[in-house]
């Protein structure tokens, strides 16, 4: 399948919200994409286009905003060289400032809410959606929409 012109940056933390990305194989064979990740074993491995960045440590109040302002500077940079149409994210907090930097830029940006979020939402899609940082926001499972009453049923990525 010939890759369309589009550039999809997909940005994610490590373990299951990396995995879930990954899943997203239509988008991935149609699109030019790269994946931003924080640094693990798993992601060092990864043979797919890939930008290492840091990930948010929750210590103290200061040290996360120091952290974020790093996170927010290193995805700038990221987003300035490859200039990406759209953004997709399953999260998690990594995912914050690649997408406000979307939407600063006017970009399109996705978010995909946790397939382990049945119940009850997480942090990270609760602030996506509450200042609405994503054009579409994608719940895995109907029980959410009470939570996120705009959002898009799309079932499992699975």
């Amino acid at each position: 399948m010939k890759k369309l012109r589009k550039k999809v940056c997909l940005i994610s933390s490590s373990g299951g919200h990396l995995e879930q990305i990954k899943q997203l194989t239509e988008v991935i064979n149609r699109y030019e994409c790269f994946f931003v990740v924080p640094r693990t074993k798993a992601t060092e491995t990864m043979q797919q286009k890939k930008y290492i960045v840091s990930d948010l440590v929750r210590t103290n109040k200061l040290a996360l905003l120091i952290r974020m302002v790093k996170m927010m500077i290193e995805q700038l940079i990221i987003f300035l060289k490859e200039k990406p149409d759209v953004i997709i994210t399953t999260g998690a907090a990594v995912a914050i400032p690649m997408c406000v930097i979307g939407k600063i830029f006017r970009k399109k940006v996705i978010y995909i809410e946790s397939f382990a979020r049945i119940y009850t939402p997480n942090k990270t899609g609760m602030f996506i959606y509450k200042y609405k940082l994503a054009d579409l926001f994608i719940v895995q499972w109907e029980e959410l929409k009470k939570y996120y009453p705009k959002a898009v049923y799309g079932g499992w990525i699975y």
